[in-house]
């Protein structure tokens, strides 16, 4: 590991990569303490402490922003939510379908459209935030030297404007630095509240040495987790395939044996990622509408048997979801026709469509089952100890962090492959 670190960095190109994704996220780390103008810090804070679980969930998919009300307090989720509709809506609207098909030039036209819907959503959750801490929940009360109506357009305007940012920053990151961008701005995030909540499970406990004794212990069980977690991410059901032999000319073309790589665990940390991005968009609501029953449904779909239910009903359906989307049975069919393949045993055309769409249910269900206990059993066990640190390292959090790991080092490995080196993965 060590090695192939050093290896990446004697590669000109890929140092200046790595060295400008880390630039970009230390940036985004940076914004996340910067509060908006005219907020009273301190006051804020402190009311904050004492918010629901729907709004300590969300900010800890901020990195803290929230909490203090920074710059870049709506995160990425308004772009994850635009993500989301454009995706249900290449299977609802024939002509974001089409775009979803033209190559290239539909994916400009599909990212278009999701930024100006992220800033539409951003503009509403901005509005949203602004009357919530206004009200007595919080109270926050601005400076009286500058009219109210100004500072409400200064504070929206500096939301809307940090989420754009963002934006261009998890672009920027994907075009010019290494992994996805998107995906690396939520794995920071997540990654910058373990120590604060290491801290604080040393200090949950009255006997200091208990505490330090606890959380070795769930470091220990994080660490025996995470070979399972990358066995089953990395695992693959390979269909065989064998190619037919002709002649072309002179040659005898075909003939070889090779098969389709089916990954268990298909769509990544997508499902999870939707998942949470639905479960808390009550939440984003309540803070918007800042009205009783809402703000009571979002901490009960936030947290206890409700949350833990939609949690693996959604995050099993993400994973079908996304599969059928990123994995095409027809259009795998017609390729091994038209290059004169076929799997043993199963006739060509509709009979191998229908082999390839059974084989993908029966590997996409146990891999969806298997990530929604990662994330759901952690939440349940910090839901009856309270301890910060399993809230942090839960399942959701630890499924993240794991799949864009490996997904940012597989692009490195990639990289360094390319210029002869080993990469991470011997």
């Amino acid at each position: 590991m060590l090695s192939s670190i050093i290896d990446a960095f004697k590669v000109p190109e890929l140092r200046k990569k790595i060295l400008f994704t880390l630039g970009i996220l230390a940036l985004y780390r940076f914004g996340a303490y910067i509060p908006v103008p005219g907020i009273p810090f301190n006051e804020f804070a402190n009311s904050f402490s004492n918010s629901g679980v729907s709004m300590t969930m969300l900010d800890l998919f901020t990195g803290g922003a929230l909490s203090h009300f920074s710059v870049f307090s709506l995160g990425i989720m308004p772009y994850i939510t635009a993500s989301i509709i454009m995706q249900l809506m290449q299977g609802v609207i024939p002509a974001v379908g089409r775009w979803a098909k033209e190559g290239e030039t539909g994916r400009r036209k599909i990212t278009q459209v999701t930024r100006y819907l992220t800033l539409g959503l951003g503009l509403i959750n901005a509005i949203g935030y602004l009357l919530l801490f206004k009200s007595s929940a919080y109270g926050v009360v601005f400076t009286d030297q500058v009219p109210e109506v100004l500072t409400d357009i200064i504070v929206v305007f500096t939301l809307v404007a940090g989420t754009a940012f963002i934006m261009w920053m998890g672009e920027l990151i994907t075009q010019r630095g290494i992994g996805n961008g998107m995906s690396l701005i939520i794995f920071v995030s997540i990654v910058s509240r373990v120590p604060a909540a290491i801290f604080s499970s040393v200090n949950l406990q009255a006997d200091f040495g208990m505490g330090i004794a606890i959380t070795v212990l769930i470091l220990i069980v994080v660490l025996a987790c995470i070979p399972a977690i990358i066995f089953i991410e990395r695992a693959q059901r390979r269909i065989p395939v064998n190619y037919a032999k002709r002649v072309q000319g002179r040659k005898m073309m075909g003939g070889q044996s090779t098969y389709i790589p089916l990954k268990v665990n298909a769509a990544g940390v997508i499902p999870i990622i939707f998942a949470s991005c639905i479960i808390y968009f009550p939440a984003q609501l309540a803070a918007l509408f800042n009205v009783g029953w809402l703000t009571a449904f979002a901490d009960a779909v936030s947290t206890g048997w409700l949350n833990w239910i939609l949690t693996v009903l959604l995050i099993v359906f993400f994973a079908y979801f996304y599969t059928s989307m990123v994995f095409n049975p027809e259009d795998t069919s017609d390729n091994l026709r038209k290059q004169g393949g076929f799997i043993p045993g199963v006739r060509p055309g509709s009979a191998t469509v229908t082999y390839i769409k059974n084989v993908i249910h029966r590997v996409t269900l146990p891999g969806g089952i298997f990530i929604a206990c990662i994330a759901v059993i952690p939440t349940i066990i910090f839901y009856f100890s309270g301890n910060q640190l399993i809230q942090a390292f839960g399942g959701t959090s630890i499924l993240i962090m794991i799949g864009v790991a490996l997904d940012t080092m597989s692009k490195v490995e990639s990289q360094l492959k390319m210029h002869n080196y080993d990469g991470f993965f011997k």
